[in-house]
């Protein structure tokens, strides 16, 4: 009997937290946490009233957990989760570990979070999509040009649902695909019976090259709803689609192209010399350098603005000065 994936339950039961947060994930000792920490600062830069959470794997160094609780982050460790063994090449071989981030859905302290990727930055206020209405999952919808989709028929015969006008999807194929969102950026409400249907359903659903981001596409299907490009700009957006840029108006930059990372920036990676490239590197670095960003200079301001105020009266109710450990991986 096929399992049934219930994506559209909500309820009191699950979801007993009224408050809101960001939410991010990283693993290991490497040097992702400098992208978490420049969001983190981000999201300060901005004036977003809610905080960030980090969700760590127990792989995460004890250093690198006192820089995020020092940058006002809360840091709570989860277990990982890994998909059933297969022969899946995946599209980055790093992607097995990024199952984990299902381990979010379980934060129900918070009825709705904003879940960002570590490599991404936000340049203006999003705290509006929190209000955005209940039920529903969203996200950027993504694109199908970059070679990591060469396994794809999308890739295959020019598809992109960035610009589905171009080439058109062929009958013979069947169906047109459904929207495909980028997992890197999205609006969701934690949930407990979501979140031990997600890892049932993991059990019993193959793995496939883009791991949990089409993993999620699957199961969250029928409740997606896509939300303007602005929200998450996926950088080879601005050489594969630039006529879909308003380079200005952008207020969450992604930086997942090879080579982009700013904390790794050569330039010398193909596409990397470009000056809208560059530039996006140096807005990332300008924050990331900047000490009035940090914690201790927001929290140690007794007088301050109103929103500060309230920035620390967030933090401090979300327990930021300390880290949570995760119970078990139940």
């Amino acid at each position: 009997m096929a399992l049934e994936i219930d994506n559209k339950f909500t309820g009191p039961v699950a979801n007993g937290g009224e408050k809101r947060a960001y939410v991010t994930f990283l693993a290991g000792n490497g040097d992702f946490v400098k992208g978490v920490v420049g969001l983190a600062k981000g999201l300060r830069k901005v004036k977003s009233m809610y905080p960030l959470v980090v969700a760590v794997l127990p792989d995460v160094p004890e250093d690198h957990r006192k820089q995020l609780v020092e940058q006002g982050c809360v840091v709570k460790e989860i277990e990982p989760v890994y998909p059933p063994e297969s022969q899946t090449e995946f599209a980055m071989a790093y992607y097995v570990i990024n199952y984990s981030k299902l381990r979010i859905w379980k934060f129900v302290e918070y009825s709705k979070m904003i879940y960002l990727d570590g490599d991404i930055q936000v340049f203006q206020n999003i705290d509006h999509l929190f209000d955005l209405p209940s039920g529903h999952f969203y996200a950027v919808k993504d694109c199908f040009c970059e070679k990591t989709w060469s396994h794809t028929p999308q890739n295959k015969i020019g598809y992109c649902q960035q610009c589905p006008e171009k080439v058109t999807w062929p009958s013979e194929l069947g169906p047109q695909p459904p929207l495909y969102f980028n997992a890197g950026m999205f609006v969701y409400e934690p949930n407990l019976y979501t979140y031990h249907n997600l890892l049932e359903t993991l059990k019993v659903v193959p793995p496939t090259p883009f791991a949990e981001q089409d993993f999620l596409n699957m199961y969250f299907r029928d409740i997606y709803k896509p939300i303007p490009g602005i929200y998450n700009l996926v950088m080879a957006m601005l050489w594969r689609h630039p006529e879909n840029v308003e380079l200005d108006k952008v207020k969450v930059a992604h930086y997942c192209a090879a080579g982009s990372k700013p904390w790794r920036f050569t330039g010398k990676e193909p596409n990397m010399g470009r000056e809208d490239i560059k530039m996006l590197v140096k807005k990332w670095w300008d924050i990331y350098n900047d000490e009035t960003l940090d914690y201790k200079n927001i929290s140690g301001d007794k007088g301050g603005d109103d929103h500060k105020k309230q920035f620390v009266k967030a933090l401090s109710e979300a327990g930021v000065l300390q880290y949570v450990k995760a119970p078990s991986a139940a």
